[in-house]
């Protein structure tokens, strides 16, 4: 009898876990939206770096659903429409929040 509750609750709390679903963030964020998530970042930053015109290392991406916001520092509004048009013209890309502010 003891060895049923025990198994009993052990597999209660494998349920409970499956069906969280893994949970990586506060926001409840999936594993799978985060990896997702994660990718998109990857993939801004390097088309960032491989564009003389963005300062890759002044501009900050983070990514969560789909949605991209970048932040930091442009040396002009040319920089700054590039970044976003970037990030835009990436895969899986859903949206743009532009918080890059123009500092010459």
């Amino acid at each position: 009898m003891k060895y049923a509750r025990a198994l009993t609750l052990a597999v209660m709390a494998g349920i409970t876990v499956i069906t969280a679903g893994c949970s990586v963030a506060r926001d409840q964020q999936t594993v799978g939206s985060y990896i997702d998530d994660a990718g998109i970042t990857t993939a801004v930053k390097a088309k960032f770096a491989e564009d003389k015109t963005v300062a890759a290392t002044a501009i900050s991406v983070e990514t969560l659903n789909g949605t991209v916001l970048l932040s930091g520092f442009a040396k002009s509004q040319a920089e700054k429409d590039k970044a976003e048009a970037l990030a835009r013209n990436t895969k899986n890309v859903r949206a743009v929040r532009n918080s890059i502010v123009v500092r010459p």
